[in-house]
């Protein structure tokens, strides 16, 4: 494996999405993940489909289970048992990184919260996932994206179109434990930094709702700065700047217009849709002429595109050199040139003749993107890694017999 992090080993002992979706950047980057898993117990997220992914009968890998986890190697230890633990503390004497997302009492109980690793290996960087952070009433809550990242951070509200009756659900699944799992992954490499510098390993924290904040900080310092409990929520019918507004075509399809420098581009918006006479129209002559008389500039822009179809907007619009984009489906980048061209989507073969499209992580170093491979088999990698690790067959079957590793 190559990478930035070629060399790097990573022991993950996670569920579910957001903590290894950091193991799944890392690995990306050149690092060898082990995913620790339960031999009897798999992460429950092998078995979990949303929002219509993975329907009964449908065939082709669980696409959740593959985000999160590609290119990583599985190892089954039951680290409940006393030999199972030592197991993975002898990882853990050979790994740089260690992740989890257990929370505080499952950690403790288990021997693998921070003081207890750090003890083992005190140079090793200690990756910890939460729901709301480590402090505070809500510490030893359980957190999922939805709640946590979503819902408390105010993204439902400021998503929340003033047509609907409720806040509206995140876009699709996994979306801010994705999120999350970057920040985590670029917490863990600014520990790896330091420790080149001390010595030292460190405990790197991320939590859900902190994700979400940050995500949020625009709007949480606007909605401060206004007294109110949000910030003014864009109407595209009363559009402050008309031309950095979305619109639809004539043939149904939706497309904002970006320009952003409302007066640099005005002229040129009106050539698009052949209206010569609107540049300099008292109405809509400057920015804040567009903004006070809002409503009926949009009524006319909307009028005029819905008579084109997108094809002749975009070529008139890219002329112009007017910034806008087409809205897409979420399969669009599958196809996408630009997206292509930059390896921010790799075809992964499965058995079978199947294949799935999965999205890079998004950073490159010296425009290396890395090679995404399949998510392991439950328990795939266990032999191979713990006889690499320096144990002889023999004792890997003593374990086995224990019930200690599979």
């Amino acid at each position: 494996m190559s990478g930035v992090l070629s060399g790097i080993r990573v022991v993950e002992v996670a569920i579910y999405a957001f903590v290894p979706a950091a193991g799944a950047v890392l690995s990306q980057l050149g690092a060898d993940v082990l995913k620790i898993e339960h031999p009897e117990n798999p992460d429950p997220l092998r078995g979990i489909s949303s929002y219509g992914i993975n329907k009964p009968g449908t065939s082709g890998p669980n696409v959740l289970w593959e985000v999160m986890n590609r290119g990583k190697r599985s190892v089954g230890i039951d680290i409940r048992n006393p030999q199972g633990l030592e197991v993975l503390m002898s990882l853990v004497d050979q790994a740089d990184v260690f992740i989890t997302n257990f929370m505080q009492p499952a950690r403790a109980k288990l021997g693998i919260d921070a003081e207890q690793i750090l003890a083992r290996n005190p140079r090793i960087i200690y990756g910890r996932g939460t729901g709301h952070g480590i402090h505070g009433p809500d510490a030893n809550k359980p957190g999922f994206d939805a709640l946590s990242y979503w819902a408390k951070s105010g993204a439902a509200i400021a998503s929340m179109s003033s047509e609907n009756r409720y806040p509206a659900l995140m876009p699709g699944p996994a979306f801010g434990d994705i999120q999350g799992g970057m920040n985590l992954a670029g917490g863990i490499m600014g520990g790896l930094y330091q420790r080149e510098r001390t010595g030292k390993g460190c405990v790197v924290d991320v939590s859900l709702l902190g994700s979400g904040m940050w995500a949020m900080a625009a709007s949480t310092a606007g909605a401060y700065s206004r007294g109110t409990e949000n910030i003014e929520q864009l109407d595209r019918q009363r559009a402050p700047n008309p031309i950095a507004n979305i619109y639809r075509s004539a043939d149904d399809r939706y497309f904002i217009v970006g320009a952003l420098e409302g007066d640099r581009f005005w002229p040129s918006v009106c050539m698009v849709v052949g209206r010569p006479d609107l540049i300099a129209d008292p109405r809509f002559a400057t920015s804040k002429d567009r903004a006070v008389n809002s409503e009926e500039c949009v009524s006319i822009l909307e009028e005029a595109f819905a008579s084109m179809p997108l094809a002749r907007i975009a070529e008139a619009l890219d002329k112009a050199e007017c910034p806008w984009a087409a809205v897409t489906p979420p399969i669009h980048p599958v196809t996408d040139e630009q997206a292509l061209a930059n390896k921010y989507v790799q075809m992964v073969e499965y058995p079978g003749g199947t294949s799935l499209p999965l999205v890079s992580a998004p950073v490159q170093i010296d425009e290396h993107t890395g090679t995404l491979a399949a998510a392991p088999g439950h328990c795939e990698h266990t032999d191979e890694v713990l006889m690499d690790a320096g144990r002889s067959m023999e004792a890997l079957l003593e374990l086995k017999m224990s019930g200690a590793i599979f």
